[in-house]
C-alpha cells in the first residue's frame, strides 16, 4: 500500500506540475478525454549440444541456465527510432539518432532460426555501412517480429528450450554476419502467463548465449532489448491479466521499449481519443502510468525507454460543432485506416486551415476541420513528455518511425530538449 501512495503522489505531483507548465503556452484547454477503449488488436524439433568450446552450446534440457551477471544500464541516453525500407538510410538525418533498429526480420515457423530474404540481405549491409560512417558512430540494430502477426510462431519458439536455442544462435549469427550492433525483440504480445514465464527464459539464455559469444571471440557483446506493451502489466477486461517478467528483464536486456501509443484509434470508432496522451484523468491508459508501472516492477528507470509516435489516429465527427476529446464520431477520418503520418498532418492543417488544439490535461494535440479529426504529438507535447521522462529519471525515448517526421521538426525537438 505504501509503494502504491507514493507512485500516486509522483503521479500527482507531475501531472499538476505539467498542466502549470503547459498552461504558460497560452493554448486553450480542450475537452474531457474520452473513457478508456482498447487500445491494442491483439513443431518443436530436437537440437543436439554443440561441443564444449561452442559458445552457442546451449545447456542441456533439465540442467537451468546460469543467471547471468546483470547488465547495467546505459551509460548515456537513448535516442532510437525504428527505419524500415520506405526509406534509403543514406537520407536519414543521423544527426539525431544514438541508435536506430532495422524494422523488421521474421523467424521461420519450422526451424525458428531468423529469416532474412534476399531484400534484407541487400539492405541490411547498406544499413549498417550508413550509421557507423556517420561522426559519432550511430549503433544498428535488428528488431525481430514486430505488430504485424507472428506471435504464434513466437510462442512456439519460446515454449520449448532447444528451439529457443536455435533462435538465439541464428539471431547472434546474423548480427554477427551482417556487423549490427545489438538485436531487439518485438512480440506482440505474450497471451497469458505461461507465455511470459517462457519469454523470461529467452531472455535469460539469450544473454548467456550472448556474453558467452563475446568471450570466446573477444568482440564487443551485442546490445539486447525489447519493444513491450507501453504498461508492465495488461489490465484492461478484454485482455488475459497478466505481467512481463520483469524481474529477469531487468538483469538480462539492455534496455525496454516501451510502446507509449495507440491508445486510441480505429477499433472505436464512436468517439475521438488521444492517442499518445501523457495523463489521462479518467483511467490507466496513458504513459504516465505506463512508464511508472515499469519502474515500480522493477525494471531500473536507466533501462526504461519512452515510446514516442510519429504518426496520428484519425476519426470523422458526428457534429463539426462538437470537436473535442471524446467527441462523437462515425468512422475513420484522413489517412490509411484512420492512420496519418505526421508529415502529412502538417500538410493536412495547412492546405485545410484546420484548428489545431494543445490539450494541458492530457498533454496531446488535435486538429479538426470541418469533420475531419486528428490526435497526434507535436514538438510541444514531445519537449513535454521528454521532461516528464527525464523527471522519472528514464533512460531516454525512441520514435515509431523514422520517415514521418516533418522535415526532422520532432526528432530535432527532442533530442536538444533531452539534457544529457
Amino acid at each position: 500500500m505504501a509503494s502504491e501512495f507514493i507512485a500516486f503522489l509522483i503521479l500527482s505531483t507531475s501531472f499538476f506540475l505539467f498542466i502549470s507548465r503547459a498552461g504558460a503556452y497560452g493554448l486553450a484547454p480542450a475537452a474531457s478525454p474520452s473513457s478508456p477503449t482498447d487500445p491494442f488488436v491483439p513443431f518443436s524439433p530436437t537440437a543436439s549440444p554443440s561441443s564444449p568450446t561452442d559458445p552457442f552450446a546451449p545447456f542441456p534440457d533439465g540442467v537451468p541456465t546460469p543467471a547471468p551477471a546483470p547488465v547495467p544500464p546505459p551509460s548515456s541516453a537513448i535516442k532510437a527510432g525504428y527505419w524500415f525500407s520506405g526509406i534509403n538510410p543514406t537520407s536519414i538525418n543521423l544527426s539525431y539518432f544514438t541508435h536506430i533498429y532495422y524494422a523488421f526480420v521474421e523467424l521461420d515457423n519450422t526451424s525458428f532460426e531468423v529469416v532474412i530474404t534476399p531484400s534484407d540481405a541487400d539492405i541490411l549491409a547498406d544499413f549498417t555501412a550508413t550509421l557507423h560512417a556517420h561522426q559519432p558512430p550511430v549503433k544498428a540494430m535488428l528488431s525481430i517480429g514486430g505488430g504485424g502477426g507472428g506471435g504464434d510462431t513466437f510462442a512456439s519458439m519460446a515454449t520449448n528450450f532447444s528451439t529457443r536455442s536455435a533462435f538465439i544462435k541464428s539471431t547472434i549469427a546474423v548480427a554477427r554476419e551482417y556487423n549490427l550492433d545489438g538485436l531487439d525483440l518485438d512480440w506482440e504480445f505474450p497471451v497469458n502467463p505461461e507465455k511470459m514465464a517462457s519469454l523470461g527464459d529467452l531472455f535469460m539464455e539469450w544473454r548467456d548465449a550472448i556474453a558467452r559469444e563475446a568471450a570466446e571471440t573477444g568482440r564487443p557483446s551485442l546490445l539486447l532489448t525489447s519493444a513491450v506493451y507501453f504498461a508492465s502489466h495488461f489490465f484492461l477486461p478484454s485482455y488475459t491479466p497478466r505481467s512481463y517478467p520483469t524481474d529477469k528483464m531487468a538483469v538480462s536486456l539492455d534496455w525496454i521499449n516501451a510502446m507509449c501509443y495507440d491508445y486510441h484509434g480505429a477499433w472505436n470508432k464512436t468517439e475521438t481519443g488521444a492517442p499518445a496522451a501523457l495523463f489521462d484523468p479518467k483511467s490507466n491508459v496513458s504513459t504516465s502510468y505506463g512508464l511508472t508501472s515499469w519502474v515500480e516492477a522493477g525494471i531500473p528507470p536507466k533501462k526504461v525507454v519512452m515510446g514516442l509516435p510519429l504518426y496520428s489516429h484519425t476519426w470523422q465527427l458526428k457534429d463539426p460543432a462538437d470537436h473535442g476529446i471524446g467527441a462523437p464520431a462515425v468512422g475513420v477520418g484522413p489517412g490509411n485506416e484512420g492512420v496519418l503520418v505526421y508529415s502529412k498532418v502538417v500538410d493536412f492543417n495547412s492546405e485545410n486551415n484546420a484548428t489545431q488544439v494543445y490539450d494541458e490535461v492530457t498533454v496531446s494535440v488535435y486538429s479538426y476541420a470541418g469533420t475531419n479529426w486528428i490526435g497526434y504529438d507535436d514538438p510541444l507535447t514531445v519537449t513535454t513528455k521528454i521532461e516528464f521522462a527525464q523527471e522519472l529519471g528514464l533512460g531516454g525515448y525512441f520514435f515509431w518511425a523514422i520517415g514521418y517526421d516533418k522535415d526532422w521538426s520532432i526528432s530535432q525537438r527532442a533530442w536538444d530538449a533531452w539534457q544529457g
